[in-house]
């Protein structure tokens, strides 16, 4: 499969691009950006091409995958999906309802393959540890708290992320957290929350189990007190979520096959752009 990398900034530039010079399924075509500059420097890292048009870079390919600002991957997505690409895309899959669905729709329409990369649904010891829960009747209720450091530690390379800082924790990790919480205990039929400090927000949620939930979301944690701690508790006692195994890039990698066989079978992924529409529709509730 040919596939092009739309986008050139650090997610990109850490996981992307790196995930797909590496991966023996794909011919990693080329790179476009915003930035053309960008696209020649990262292009160059990594054997490519950079492309200065991004129509011209669909039509190159078989599939794209997306690293940009969701406002921007949206419209994008739709052209290509429209082109007949298959799509890689990055959560969340846009930060408005009428957007996540007219990506849904165009993928939906065109017959193409989908795959929305939810780091923990690809990381072999989360996503194993997801997969059994989700097999086991039971669950009574769930906490799922995302304490990010990246506007207060200093260091991150996604502190000045423009739509990070507009939409903060709830966009850039209520996606996380709902893509480990939804397989388990089914669909939300009813979402509460309140502010916390910062860009902190405490949700509450209803699950078509019966179960319950909660998530705590933040980018602005003190760095002493970040982490990441998903439970279950239910007939099986507590389950808790296992420490991270792979990196980025192999995790990418594990999307890329999920896409080559979604596109090879036509049997859609549970992270399809179905799912990230419904997870988009969650999120612009609260």
């Amino acid at each position: 499969m040919r596939i092009g990398l739309l986008g050139t900034g650090p997610w990109a530039g850490i996981t992307h691009a790196p995930a797909l010079a590496a991966h023996p399924g794909v011919e990693f075509t080329g790179i476009w950006g915003r930035r053309p500059e960008a696209a020649e420097v990262l292009a160059a890292e990594h054997g490519t091409r950079a492309y200065t048009d991004v129509d011209e870079l669909i039509a190159d390919v078989d599939a794209v995958a997306v690293a940009l600002p969701p406002d921007v991957q949206a419209p994008l997505a739709v052209r290509a999906a429209e082109a007949g690409r298959h799509l890689l895309l990055d959560k969340p899959v846009a930060t408005t309802v009428d957007d996540a669905r007219r990506v849904a729709e165009a993928v939906e329409k065109a017959g193409v393959a989908s795959v929305v990369f939810f780091t923990l649904r690809f990381a072999a010891p989360s996503a194993a540890w997801i997969d059994e829960r989700a097999a086991e009747d039971g669950w009574f209720t769930a906490r799922a708290d995302w304490l990010g450091s990246v506007f207060t530690s200093g260091d991150s390379p996604y502190a000045n992320s423009p739509w990070r800082r507009e939409k903060g924790a709830l966009w850039d990790v209520g996606p996380h957290a709902l893509s480990v919480l939804l397989p388990v205990l089914g669909d939300v039929t009813a979402l509460t929350s309140a502010q916390g400090p910062g860009d902190t927000v405490h949700l509450v949620l209803r699950h078509a189990s019966g179960a319950s939930s909660t998530a705590t979301l933040s980018l602005t944690t003190p760095p002493e007190a970040a982490g990441v701690t998903v439970e279950f508790r239910g007939d099986h006692g507590v389950s808790t979520l296992p420490a991270r195994g792979d990196g980025s890039v192999v995790s990418f990698g594990k999307a890329v096959d999920a896409l080559l066989t979604a596109a090879e079978t036509g049997v859609a992924h549970p992270c399809d752009a179905r799912f990230g529409f419904r997870v988009t529709e969650l999120l612009a509730s609260v």
